[in-house]
């Protein structure tokens, strides 16, 4: 454990002793653990030589919850950890410190101190302004699993809208695959060699402001940020004439944000839009779509949402992190059967508008019991070329089983 993670602790617990010294009588603690096991099944061999043709993946995880709070509910400490141990992939076996915070509420401000997680936002497709929490990409490809990041969190409600105000002092590292392992892509990326745009490297401090209001039937988020890009971009270095292996490279950038929600009976219009400096020339990305929801579809209790959205980059690929969303179309549909095991089901597609490549993704989820959750997903690259860095996963579909054990 390095140093930060040895303050961030010392501060957490430092804090949890003050709420344990406060007045137990109005105390409340909450805890929970989530016990986990997960196989994933690759149907196709992989596409380069140095991976292991793995076609069955498992893995069990630990998800532990603790919050503590007092003075009424205005103040508490707050701990999620978070572990995993992988049979095939070694940079998939991780422990992270999701949260280890204390957050206190003032009569019109609050703050967080500590390690937590943050989620700005209101796209289905691509989370376009998230841009405080470091993607965890051994956990899945889709974006939404998070690291936590040390951050002072200051808000103020201001009458006409909340202010949040960020400091982060230190930079969390995107995690990436095993040399050999499935997902990993057409070269070996090389984690521990990363190179930093500031002489801080990850001490580099970040910086990062909010206004955000519901204004009627408008929900709306201007942010900016400055500091270390969540998103590297990679530099290839020849080990040997026929070893080749990528370095990240952490860009200091410049991003300015809106996120919009435009509520309209059983309609949702929903916009994130940012313009970004500091890799290469400033560019500019779009999503935009709606979400409409069938309410008791075929007299019955459950909600059907349909998802429509457009999605557009407009970034240099040669001096900025590679995608492959930049001119898209992405469509899909959210079943919610609203019974007593919370039966979900989400599927979508972001079909390229020019050559027709698909990124195909499905997600169900139901409870058994009330201890018990079963999930299955799966993720597959249709009509994707192989040989192209941003798209180098396409036979790398794959589908995941995970079965939860609440306690």
């Amino acid at each position: 454990m390095n140093g930060t993670w040895k303050k961030a602790l010392a501060a957490f617990f430092f804090a949890a002793g003050l709420g344990l010294a406060a007045n137990t009588a109005e105390a409340r603690v909450d805890y929970s653990v989530e016990l986990g096991a997960e196989v994933r099944a690759f149907p196709f061999e992989p596409a380069f030589a140095d991976q292991e043709n793995t076609n069955f993946s498992p893995s069990a995880f630990l998800r532990p919850e603790f919050i503590y709070q007092w003075n009424d509910g205005d103040t508490m400490v707050a701990f999620e950890g978070f572990a995993r141990a992988d049979l095939d992939d070694e940079k998939r076996t991780h422990a992270d410190i999701r949260e280890a915070s204390l957050f206190h509420d003032g009569s019109s401000w609050s703050v967080i101190a500590g390690i937590s997680k943050v989620f700005w936002g209101v796209t289905e497709s691509r989370h376009l302004v998230d841009i405080i929490n470091q993607d965890d990409t051994v956990e899945d490809i889709d974006g939404e699993d998070k690291l936590g990041q040390p951050m002072v969190n200051l808000t103020w409600n201001t009458g006409i809208g909340t202010l949040d105000f960020f400091y982060l002092p230190y930079f969390r590292e995107r995690t990436f695959p095993d040399a050999s392992a499935r997902l990993r892509g057409p070269f070996p990326i090389i984690a521990d060699q990363s190179v930093f745009e500031s002489p801080a490297e990850q001490w580099t401090q970040s910086f990062a402001v909010r206004w955000s209001d519901s204004l009627g039937p408008w929900d709306v988020g201007v942010a900016h940020f400055h500091g270390t890009s969540r998103e590297p971009r990679f530099t290839p270095v020849f080990v040997s004439p026929t070893n080749v292996v990528l370095l990240p490279v952490y860009d200091q950038i410049d991003q300015s944000s809106v996120d919009l929600q435009f509520t309209q009976d059983a309609t949702l219009w929903k916009l994130e839009a940012m313009t970004r400096g500091g890799q290469g020339r400033r560019f500019a990305a779009v999503v935009a779509g709606l979400e409409h929801t069938l309410y008791q579809v075929f007299g019955t209790a459950a909600d059907l949402g349909l998802l429509a959205e457009y999605l557009y980059d407009g970034r240099n690929e040669a001096r900025a992190p590679p995608i492959f969303q930049n001119n898209d179309v992405f469509a899909g549909a959210r079943l919610t059967l609203n019974d007593i095991q919370d039966t979900a089901l989400l599927v979508g597609a972001i079909v390229d508008a020019e050559d027709g490549s698909t990124f195909l993704s499905a997600e169900a989820e139901r409870r058994v019991g009330s201890d018990w959750k079963i999930e299955v997903e799966a993720r597959f690259l249709l009509g994707f070329d192989p040989r192209e860095f941003e798209t180098s996963l396409a036979e790398d579909d794959f589908v995941t089983l995970r079965i939860t054990r609440f306690i």
